[in-house]
């Protein structure tokens, strides 16, 4: 709007300007005398101008005049080009000037616009490779997919925009949801241009969300060997990715191609919790318990976990809870001051009947770091020492509204996982999974609950049990007598 106005300000100023001009020259005196032989011109002010322009028009005229001979010329003298490009050269003119014209307007996000002057630059170049890109974006900016998918399937008939013509017809598909044909696309893309960044992460995602993680390792590799992954990165993910294809080698029953994957895994990255429980567990299977305690004491140095714990229990699944205690040592004394290995050391002296010992273990996690499963300990602690039904029962409902602890955290979108998986399901990222807190409160409960130890107090019957996920497995807890049972998530009267 204020440009339109600004124009026709500037178009009223300038036919003033030749007005006032024009005007001036009729009121002035004298003029322009030019003596010839035999011919004299006596030239007023305004004739001399109008002279002038027609003086510059003549001369403009004689210059394409000659410009057009000198080209019969060439032509006469076998160059039968030399016509067509005499012509030709105004129409590259106007169509470079459209090409300009809609790539300003592509860069403006003038969809239409840029369409109109894309088509128009077709007319007057003749060069699809240039053209109907722009007209494929253009296309596709406007919101007519059908338009923009016509432009990329001729992109494909060149080989020098064939690339271009997959990926716009592969980003197409994706958004409509067809992930199928995309995943084909992608490794046509990725076949023609296999350093592009871009494709290789849509290769990548689309193979992981079909399970073909042999052909995710292989696109993987090309990402670190085209030197777009750090190599410590890809060491991270191509051990995610052999984990993964261990994983679904166990529900086919191929144990020992399953054992050497889960192994592999676990080789490439020691501090992948998954890869060190099922590289444990082929070990076990294999009577090897030198080697999954190994694996297993690894893993806990450099991040202690509930799955850990669990593993290192199936190397002697049926021992008994003080000679359990006994060889669980190996584990809590690699991090004796985190706090996942006071927890276990709690369980495994409730689970021997070793109270006092218990309550020690868990220090002051009750005060600094109340978490449902710490809480929950000090209930079956407090009711294994002798205390009131009140006593535990209140540990108990303070359990209720205190936090998980820890659990599997998408990096990217926040959302809380029950299990470990190779890529978030909410999100679809790749490998972005994390054990730590949340950075909110997982459960928000109803108003009130900082009464409930007192109503527990006044003998109001509370749940015995409190939900949570990281709890160590059975044979680890055993309590005789105790109230508190196997980690579930409906209360119990």
């Amino acid at each position: 709007m204020l440009w339109s106005l600004i124009k026709i300000i500037l178009f009223v100023v300038i036919v003033a300007a030749l007005a006032f001009g024009g005007g001036s020259l009729l009121e002035m005196d004298g003029g322009i005398r030019i003596v010839l032989p035999n011919v004299e011109l006596n030239l007023g002010p305004l004739e001399a101008v109008i002279g002038l322009v027609l003086l510059i028009a003549a001369l403009w005229v004689v210059a394409k005049l000659v410009g057009l001979l000198v080209a019969f010329v060439r032509f006469l003298l076998g160059d039968e080009t030399a016509l067509s490009r005499y012509f030709d050269r105004n129409r590259e003119r106007r169509g470079f000037q459209a090409l300009t014209d809609a790539m300003m307007a592509l860069a403006s996000g003038e969809g239409k616009t840029a369409l109109a002057k894309a088509q128009k630059a077709e007319r007057y170049l003749g060069r699809p490779e240039i053209t109907t890109v722009v007209a494929a974006q253009a296309a596709e900016m406007s919101g007519d997919k059908s338009k923009a998918e016509g432009f990329y399937k001729r992109l494909l008939q060149d080989d020098r925009t064939r690339f271009v013509g997959v990926r716009g017809i592969m980003k197409q598909r994706l958004d409509a949801g067809d992930t199928d044909t995309a995943l084909k696309l992608a490794e046509k893309a990725f076949a023609l241009k296999p350093k592009h960044a871009e494709t290789q992460d849509v290769l990548l995602k689309l193979q992981a969300e079909k399970h073909d993680w042999a052909g995710a390792r292989k696109t993987l590799a090309a990402k670190a060997k085209f030197g777009q992954l750090p190599k410590d990165v890809h060491k991270r993910r191509d051990a995610v990715l052999a984990l993964s294809e261990a994983a679904e080698l166990i529900s086919d029953d191929s144990s020992i191609t399953q054992r050497e994957a889960a192994i592999d895994a676990n080789k490439m990255s020691p501090d992948l919790i998954p890869a060190a429980v099922m590289a444990a567990r082929s070990y076990i299977k294999q009577d090897n318990p030198k080697y999954a305690t190994r694996v297993l004491k690894k893993a806990w140095a450099a991040q202690p976990h509930p799955d850990l714990a669990a593993a290192f229990a199936e190397i002697k699944p049926g021992e008994e809870p003080h000679a359990r205690l006994k060889r669980f040592a190996t584990l809590t004394k690699v991090r004796p001051e985190h706090s996942e290995t006071k927890m276990l050391l709690a369980e495994l002296n409730i689970a021997a009947g070793e109270f006092p010992p218990a309550r020690r273990a868990l220090s002051d996690l009750p005060e600094t770091d109340p978490t449902a499963r710490v809480l929950t300990l000090m209930a079956a602690i407090e009711r294994g020492e002798g205390a009131d039904d009140v006593v535990v029962r209140g540990w108990l409902a303070r359990a209720l509204t205190a936090s998980r602890g820890p659990q599997w955290i998408c990096d990217n979108c926040q959302t809380i996982h029950t299990q470990w998986g190779p890529m978030c399901s909410n999100c679809g990222g790749f490998d972005t999974l994390s054990w730590r807190r949340p950075t909110q409160g997982e459960v928000a409960m109803p108003a009130g609950t900082e009464m409930l130890p007192l109503i527990v107090g006044a003998g109001v019957a509370t749940p015995s049990v409190v939900p949570q996920e990281d709890a160590v497995a059975p044979e680890i807890i055993d309590i005789p007598d105790a109230e508190v049972s196997e980690p579930e998530d409906k209360p119990a009267p």
